[in-house]
């Protein structure tokens, strides 16, 4: 199975960067993983943010197959401890699905045709984190995972 972390626009930060990269060679042992970061939106005047989270759906109904199991990181999502998201992707996992992606929205959220197509909403907080932050934390998370289900010695309880 593979991951993919789906995201609007490129990171500007070389620190959230290098780290991120970090984090990709070390799953490359686990899991195939793969970031995908599409263009931003163009806003122009009048773009609205619903026009806004409208044109962003679209990007992302794009990059999506149809066979595609997508999880929306979204704050109105269930909540996991690292273990607990650990149990949810081996769940994934055993599932025999071909791809797993994980969509992080624009600045105000996901369009309804989003939410629609997700299959599942996962809150990384109830506090709200930049979008930078947000992959990093993500990364993490998944290698904080595949640690734990291989029984290593990263994660502490």
């Amino acid at each position: 199975m593979e991951i993919t972390l789906l995201v609007m626009g490129k990171s500007n930060s070389k620190l959230f960067a290098a780290a991120i990269s970090d984090y990709q060679t070390r799953l490359k042992h686990y899991v195939p993983f793969v970031l995908r970061e599409l263009p931003d939106v163009k806003k122009g005047r009048g773009m609205t943010t619903e026009l806004q989270k409208e044109a962003e759906g679209k990007a992302f109904l794009a990059a999506l197959q149809p066979s595609d199991y997508v999880v929306l990181l979204d704050e109105r999502g269930t909540e996991y401890s690292s273990v607990e998201f650990a149990s949810y992707l081996q769940t994934r996992m055993s599932a025999g699905l071909k791809r797993v992606v994980f969509v992080v929205g624009g600045p105000y959220g996901f369009s309804p045709a989003m939410y629609a197509r997700g299959n599942h909403k996962i809150s990384l907080s109830r506090m709200t984190l930049t979008h930078e932050m947000i992959r990093l934390l993500f990364v993490e998370q998944i290698y904080r995972a595949m640690t734990i289900l291989r029984g290593e010695s990263y994660h502490h309880e």
